[in-house]
């Protein structure tokens, strides 16, 4: 793949002022709206396992929850590019409280991680390069990622990573890098304080939704919650990830580094929630709210700028060789 550099495409080379200005336009209702829908679907599923508790309830619901987990992370992302709500102030605490917090990750530390992504996307100084740089790999390998994924050892992985990550031994990421920090003189209460500095947050929304759970008698739905966060939420992230950059040419054009794809009902509500499947269309202005960017693609597609989308089914087969 090429590493040579590409003279950026500009929103302003594509689309009038008057377009760019609809196509940025954000909205407070649209932002809660997707709040609300995200978090009304959590409520079905755990409503579902009270109602109907069996088996094949609970493996539904964990497919859902999964999907609604990716969901969340996705609205996270809205906030911290400031595009989720029009008021400042709702992209920095709601988009934190209400999405980024129950998944384990806040607006702050993530807006400085993925902005330098826009900034060096499939480039060197890409921090998430290394969630695409295995690919293409063998099917076999492909295959084993998702058994990990599915059987939960990726999720015990990332969740003993995030422990290390939020009390300062490792730098925080969400990508696949390992990078140990400097101890500089610091004490075990020293990482217990900064491990709860940044995880008392998240330990206190599960605690009150485990304790609501509870007072209904029904505190066993709520593992339903952490089996999805184990298993099937790491390969709908994954999958999502493989989509965007895998097996896309290093260069600093984003038409070329950055992926499309379809995405029907079942995608939307596993791996692609949130619009977030228009990849190129966000790649090439950030700014635009997620609910906008179905228009944007058909208008880029209209005027040759964007080429046709592939499904998830084809990225599998791009990312996965014969042998």
């Amino acid at each position: 793949m090429s590493h040579a550099k590409s003279p950026r495409l500009r929103p302003s080379d594509v689309l009038s002022r008057e377009e760019i200005a609809q196509f940025t336009a954000r909205s407070d209702l649209a932002g809660w709206s997707a709040l609300a829908f995200t978090w009304s679907v959590i409520a079905l599923c755990f409503a579902a396992l009270i109602w109907w508790p069996h088996p094949l309830t609970y493996l539904l619901a964990v497919i859902v929850l999964g999907g609604r987990q990716l969901a969340l992370a996705i609205l996270l992302h809205e906030g911290a590019h400031g595009t989720l709500f029009k008021t400042r102030w709702l992209n920095n605490h709601a988009a934190d409280w209400l999405a980024g917090r129950w998944i384990w990750v806040d607006v702050a530390r993530y807006r400085e991680h993925h902005l330098k992504h826009h900034a060096h996307t499939n480039q060197d100084g890409d921090p998430d390069l290394s969630l695409i740089q295995p690919f293409p790999a063998s099917r076999s390998s492909v295959r084993r990622k998702f058994l990990r994924d599915l059987s939960g050892l990726s999720g015990l992985r990332r969740i003993v990573g995030q422990v290390l990550m939020d009390i300062g031994v490792l730098k925080w990421t969400v990508a696949a890098d390992i990078v140990k920090l400097p101890r500089n003189g610091r004490r075990w209460h020293d990482y217990a304080a900064e491990g709860w500095r940044r995880m008392s947050g998240f330990i206190v929304l599960h605690a009150l939704l485990a304790t609501a759970l509870a007072w209904a008698g029904h505190l066993w739905v709520y593992s339903a919650w952490w089996v999805a966060y184990l298993t099937t939420f790491g390969a709908f992230m994954r999958l999502r990830s493989m989509a965007e950059h895998a097996c896309t040419e290093r260069s600093g054009n984003m038409l070329r580094n950055t992926r499309s794809t379809r995405a029907g009902f079942l995608a939307r509500m596993t791996v692609a929630p949130i619009r977030v499947n228009f990849h190129i269309e966000h790649h090439f202005m950030a700014s635009v709210p997620h609910f906008r960017l179905p228009a944007l693609h058909q208008v880029l597609r209209e005027r040759g700028v964007v080429p046709p989308s592939p499904s998830y089914v084809d990225v599998l087969k791009m990312v996965s060789s014969p042998r």
